[in-house]
């Protein structure tokens, strides 16, 4: 199945928006919720898979859908087609902080894998899936690298990069990566998760009980702020419960108070 040849436009520095431009009848996909603003004559449709699935059974989709939810996932990818006469533009919206990336899957021979919540959009023909590490057990403890999500196809997909993008090209190197660190990789790369060295390394180390390991030869993304650790940030200095004040200036604001009794 051929992809729709879709034109786009990036903007925005540290909180992006890509528009997307559609001619009649052309069609992108993305998660749910992404969507930012789009112009009249789009019409939208949330749908159980992709589109590539047209020749699968009802159990066949029941399936795949069953994979996104185990992991976190919506049930359905939606589509937004323009049914207009004209070109149309529908925008979506990066989550948090840092950049999205485009991804011509044409000229990365057809296949790109990504951590499962990179994803933000693609052109219509686009087949996703969800894959896992091949090391379960290992697996369960290494965070963000145990699920992954395969992107296939022959058109423009975009991922969402937490802070600063570093790409790293790989000739037969191995590379350690914190498993939130890492976006994705193309074909070429053989990707497993591994202890991170020795158990005192592992529990006061703070680099996480488990590393992302890759070798081979292709491109590697890389990330400076995973969702998680800002999320982990964040919640370290939210108040503990009503009335209460951590971070920068808690001190002052509590003798404050007390004066002002």
């Amino acid at each position: 199945m051929y992809s729709h040849e879709i034109d786009y436009e990036i903007l925005g520095d540290d909180m992006q928006i890509i528009e997307v431009e559609l001619d009649p009848q052309e069609t992108v996909i993305a998660e749910a919720g992404a969507m930012n603003y789009m112009e009249d004559g789009i019409a939208f449709e949330a749908k159980m898979g992709d589109g590539t699935d047209a020749g699968q059974d009802f159990f066949g989709k029941l399936l795949n859908a069953g994979k996104r939810a185990i992991t976190g996932e919506s049930l359905f990818i939606t589509h937004f087609t323009n049914r207009g006469q004209g070109k149309r533009r529908v925008a979506f919206a990066a989550p948090y902080p840092g950049k999205i990336v485009p991804i011509d899957l044409r000229a990365l021979g057809g296949r790109f894998t990504c951590q499962k919540d990179a994803f933000l959009c693609a052109a219509y023909g686009t087949k996703l899936d969800i894959t896992f590490t091949k090391r379960l057990g290992t697996g369960f403890f290494g965070g963000e690298g145990f699920i992954l999500e395969t992107l296939q196809g022959d058109g423009k997909a975009f991922i969402h990069a937490g802070g600063t993008v570093v790409m790293r090209e790989l000739r037969g190197e191995t590379l350690r990566v914190d498993t939130g660190c890492l976006v994705g990789f193309t074909d070429g790369i053989d990707y497993d998760i591994e202890r991170a060295g020795n158990l005192k390394s592992m529990v006061f180390g703070g680099e996480g009980l488990f590393l992302a390991t890759l070798r081979g030869h292709g491109t590697v993304y890389l990330q400076s702020l995973p969702f998680s650790r800002l999320a982990d940030r964040v919640l370290a200095h939210a108040p503990r419960a009503a009335g209460t004040q951590t971070g920068e200036g808690s001190l002052l604001g509590g003798l404050g108070r007390i004066f002002e009794q």
